[in-house]
């Protein structure tokens, strides 16, 4: 038996019968790494080290009889932009090469507490700002399905971590899509929870009023359990939401009869790939034999959405990242005539060119003379899209769209043109800008690649998402699907 190709309740199971041991499964998933990470580069670093000392302590809370959780022994993979006291945290940008926290973030201490097994830090997208994995600081992550082709991002190195066997569960973070839609691309789940769910204490930040960190896993059992663990009111977190969180796996349930399920039409209409909005109007159609109600509903903000999250989430990003300048930490300069030089050859130098497009887009519109031209116009636009998704909600319980417009796109394909880039994310940014929760699964293959459909719905009601994606993923059989390297 391959270990690595387990799902983390199957291997849960095994460790709780003493079938096998977390080192055993440690090493197994660390020897999977050595064998295709060449080939998919999904790691920045990879934490040999640390992860057979957890697993040496993971097998002793088995053996005492100690109590022990879901996620104990269960390697798993964490995103670069998450703080993970004594390793290495990049956001996958040279500014930070050197930096190495001083603290957990909250996520990585609940998952520490839950007794996971810590393989690495994956690959993204530089400070979480791309589609694609293309614009990491290091190298490109490549998608296991076809090499030639992207990942998605920015969470695309954990979500191909998954896939490809390189750790059983993945956390990534999502502020316009980038946990969903490279769980799309490379055929796994993926979850953004409610905004304020899960905290975002030391996850370093892109956009504060957006950013929310998610599991990526390869069933949706697996995406339960991990949000159990992560999900859960934060003191350091002055926007996490101080609601007790249910045992998501009390959700999964294979039964959708009288559930209604909404199909907002601007979403099946122009930059739509017609193949990939085909696949989801079959899963649609799937879930109707099951016993659903399908309901034809109107978003009609959705065209304003996207051109209002790139004012908003820019005009976050310059002032979050205005922090780094060579002084405290991370990446400075070797020659600068004065401070004033310094600080610019040091943010000339460290960030990449993506990450300074954006910031110079958000500090352009928080300049005077322009900030009620498209921030505060920005803001109304947000409100007006929020809006649209409560007035949807009155006539459904979730709503179903594709993930991505198309399918995995090849490697330098759209890094050129910029808008067709970002259009990428034009399902999965409306989620965001009104603070819901989402969950992409795989729906099927086009030309050998995966695509992925989307259920959004209402705000802390991540359990009805989990439902009805538990429900689909039975009636697809779509689940645990590894890349055939």
């Amino acid at each position: 038996m391959e270990l690595w190709r387990l799902t983390v309740h199957e291997a849960h199971e095994l460790l709780k019968r003493r079938e096998i041991s977390s080192l055993e499964l440690a090493k197994a998933v660390l020897e999977r790494i050595g064998a295709v990470e060449s080939k998919v580069k999904a790691f920045l670093t990879v934490t040999e080290e640390v992860a057979l000392k957890m697993a040496e302590e993971a097998d002793k809370r088995f053996a005492k009889g100690d109590t022990v959780t879901p996620l104990t022994g269960i390697p798993v993979a964490i995103k670069d932009n998450m703080c993970t006291k004594g390793i290495r945290t990049t956001c996958a940008s040279k500014i930070l090469h050197n930096f190495v926290p001083p603290y957990d973030a909250t996520v990585v201490a609940k998952l520490k507490e839950a007794g996971a097994v810590f393989v690495g830090k994956t690959n993204m997208d530089e400070f979480a700002m791309g589609s694609s994995n293309e614009f990491s600081g290091f190298y490109p992550t490549r998608n296991p399905w076809d090499l030639e082709r992207v990942p998605g991002g920015s969470s695309g190195g954990s979500a191909v971590a998954v896939v490809t066997g390189e750790c059983l569960a993945a956390v990534g973070s999502d502020t316009g899509g980038s946990i969903r839609q490279p769980a799309a691309f490379c055929g796994i789940v993926g979850m953004k929870p409610t905004y304020g769910r899960v905290s975002r204490y030391g996850l370093i930040a892109f956009a504060s009023s957006l950013d929310q960190i998610g599991p990526l896993t390869r069933d949706v059992t697996d995406c339960a359990l991990m949000l159990n663990v992560i999900a859960g009111h934060d003191p350091m977190d002055s926007t996490s939401i101080p609601q007790p969180v249910p045992d998501h796996t009390q959700a999964l349930v294979a039964d959708v009869k009288g559930m209604r399920v909404g199909l907002p039409k601007e979403y099946f209409g122009d930059g739509i790939d017609p193949q990939v909005a085909e696949s989801v109007r079959q899963a649609a159609e799937q879930l109707a034999k099951a016993g659903a109600e399908l309901v034809e509903v109107s978003l009609p903000t959705t065209d304003y959405a996207l051109a209002a999250y790139y004012i908003v989430a820019p005009a976050e990003a310059s002032s979050n990242l205005a922090r780094y300048d060579g002084v405290q930490y991370g990446y400075r300069a070797a020659v600068a005539d004065d401070i004033v030089a310094m600080y610019s050859k040091t943010r000339k130098e460290g960030f990449g060119h993506e990450v300074k497009h954006r910031i110079m887009l958000g500090t352009y519109t928080l300049s005077a003379g322009y900030y009620e031209a498209y921030y505060l116009r920005a803001t109304k636009v947000r409100t007006l899209v929020r809006r649209d998704f409560e007035r949807a909600f009155k006539r459904c319980d979730v709503l179903l769209t594709p993930t991505s417009p198309v399918p995995p796109f090849k490697l330098g394909e759209r890094t050129d043109d910029p808008l067709l880039m970002k259009m990428s994310d034009i399902c999965t940014i409306p989620v965001n800008m009104a603070g819901l929760p989402g969950i992409s699964v795989p729906c099927g293959f086009l030309d050998g690649l995966p695509v992925g459909l989307q259920f959004i719905g209402k705000v802390l009601d991540e359990a009805t998402l989990l439902r009805v994606a538990f429900t689909y993923e039975r009636l697809s059989g779509y689940r645990n699907l590894l890349a055939p390297l």
